[in-house]
């Protein structure tokens, strides 16, 4: 297949782009290159892959692309809450209104594949002991959620598409994030040695960055079967509270947990999910939280001065 990756250059992106064309598949990455990151150069000799830089906003640069292409993936976004509440304007523009307008080219075929990342944080807060499923209503509780939400509606209208609601992410990457939890308490707990928590009860579910990557790879060689669907993709064994999440982090690293009482978590999602949909599909993970932290020790001792100024 051609598959044009918008924002194919990012923390997903970058893991993404290697293992589509190991695949077999000819990748075109789209990419503003925001972080000013450089991830994707050992893959220059490669004929089968080319790079634009670029971004989702701009229509024209899009538009002239898009007829090339069997499917496009769409991970470019202002990603987390933080990011959208620094940035609203643009959060706005990219996360949702790029999509609208990509949707609605005349350039994109009905023929041609969507495959969008949506997030699971669009269940906002969930129903104590009550798994959230796709059906499931979405009740996002910040920009980011709202935004993201409002992009998949369009994506799953137009039919010949699929969104994959993903977990909490972590694991490491060449375009590493640290803000996401699993990453940041790690993080903090080689660094300070003690994690300030916030509502420590609440709730998330969490996917390895590597076990994203065969989400996607199996809505490119399912696409037919999922088409038309949402899929939660999570670690069926990690719904875990934040504090569950410190005691598996303190199996491997000596820190404090520190119980923030005096204040709220601003990003107030709660909940659990089941990941049954898209493990009928024949979705397995591979990759545990303990395997993450494992990863991620290694990550931050190799970028200990020059990325993370530890």
């Amino acid at each position: 297949m051609n598959i044009l990756v918008v924002g194919g250059a990012g923390y997903i992106g970058s893991m993404l782009t290697p293992r589509l064309l190991e695949n077999g598949h000819k990748v075109h990455v789209v990419d503003i290159l925001r972080y000013k990151q450089k991830p994707l150069l050992d893959l220059c000799h490669r004929p089968d892959f080319d790079f634009t830089m670029g971004d989702f906003r701009d229509t024209k640069l899009i538009e002239s692309l898009l007829p090339k292409y069997d499917f496009v993936i769409m991970l470019a976004a202002l990603v987390g809450m933080d990011m959208c509440d620094k940035y609203p304007h643009e959060a706005q523009s990219t996360n949702a209104d790029a999509v609208r307008h990509l949707i609605a080219s005349d350039k994109l075929s009905d023929s041609q594949g969507l495959i969008y990342p949506c997030s699971n944080s669009g269940y906002g807060v969930g129903q104590k002991n009550e798994f959230c499923t796709e059906e499931t209503p979405l009740k996002p509780v910040s920009l980011y959620g709202r935004t993201k939400i409002e992009a998949e509606k369009l994506i799953l209208d137009r039919g010949n598409s699929i969104s994959l609601r993903l977990a909490t992410v972590f694991g490491a990457s060449p375009c590493m994030r640290t803000g996401l939890l699993v990453n940041d308490f790690v993080l903090q707990a080689l660094r300070d040695r003690a994690i300030p928590v916030f509502q420590s009860h609440f709730m998330r579910n969490y996917i390895h960055i590597l076990d994203v990557v065969s989400a996607f790879i199996l809505s490119v060689d399912k696409f037919f079967e999922m088409k038309g669907n949402a899929f939660n993709v999570g670690l069926s064994d990690a719904n875990l509270s934040k504090r569950q999440l410190c005691d598996q982090i303190k199996k491997y690293i000596d820190f404090e947990i520190v119980e923030v009482e005096y204040k709220t978590d601003p990003d107030q999602r709660n909940y659990i999910v089941s990941n049954k949909k898209i493990e009928a599909m024949g979705f397995v993970p591979k990759h545990s939280i303990d395997d993450g932290i494992r990863e991620l020790i290694k990550a931050y001792r190799i970028n200990r001065i020059s990325y993370y100024y530890w």
